[in-house]
């Protein structure tokens, strides 16, 4: 599907109070910039943001970053975010700086490539990274742009905590089988493993879907999801 250019997107979210305009020189400070020692969950690959935004919204005691490559998209996810804050109770002057509060206080979004990651946060930073309904990159020569190989995996690496672990969701099949022959080269573990996650009763428990996600298993098709550590 072609992507709709949105003019001037890139300016549009750069005022918004959600975004990260200069993530590089949050590496290694971005406790300091949530306030608070809470843990880190990062998604690549956001889309529109309703995946990440009701993980932030149902676990407050944890700090999300989205990040997501295409201005044009993320733009959709702040005008959603703003329009809800618009709306809020919440969304109100603050008497001590004058700034809006936000409501959703553990969320920032990032516009980035996510070959860059490294260079935005430090080793041992991110404890879960989500990866959802990614960009299968059908053709055999783009292999490596997709998101759970393990050329991704090895950035991955570098960033995640001991205990860290990553999550990958899909319809695409073929991407999953791809996905799954990664993980053991990349010297990783399978922790947990559907092919059907809607029909899963382990998995399936507390799974926040994402506009994809819900659009698919409408159709019934079966949504492929794993939890892989090292």
């Amino acid at each position: 599907m072609r992507l709709r250019n949105v003019t001037g997107s890139e300016q549009i979210i750069a005022k918004s109070n959600y975004v990260c305009c200069q993530p590089e020189q949050l590496r290694g400070k971005w406790y300091s910039f949530f306030q608070n020692e809470n843990p880190i969950h990062i998604e690549i690959g956001m889309g529109k943001g309703k995946f990440i935004t009701k993980m932030a919204k149902l676990n407050p005691s944890i700090n999300y970053i989205g990040i997501e490559k295409y201005s044009s998209v993320l733009y959709r996810a702040v005008q959603k975010i703003d329009k809800d804050e618009q709306s809020s109770v919440v969304a109100v002057k603050d008497d001590n700086d004058g700034h809006k509060r936000r409501e959703y206080p553990n969320l920032v979004f990032i516009c980035m490539d996510a070959r860059e990651i490294t260079a935005v946060f430090d080793e041992g930073e991110v404890k879960r990274i989500y990866l959802n309904f990614s960009d299968p990159w059908p053709k055999d020569r783009h292999a490596k742009r997709r998101l759970p190989s393990r050329e991704f995996i090895g950035l991955y690496d570098k960033i995640l905590s001991a205990d860290g672990r990553l999550e990958f969701k899909t319809d695409n099949e073929g991407l999953f089988r791809f996905a799954m022959d990664e993980v053991t080269p990349a010297g990783w573990q399978t922790d947990q493993v559907t092919w059907d996650l809607h029909h899963d009763p382990i998995m399936v428990e507390a799974n926040v879907m994402t506009e994809y996600e819900e659009k698919f298993a409408a159709k019934g098709n079966p949504i492929y999801k794993y939890i892989i550590s090292r």
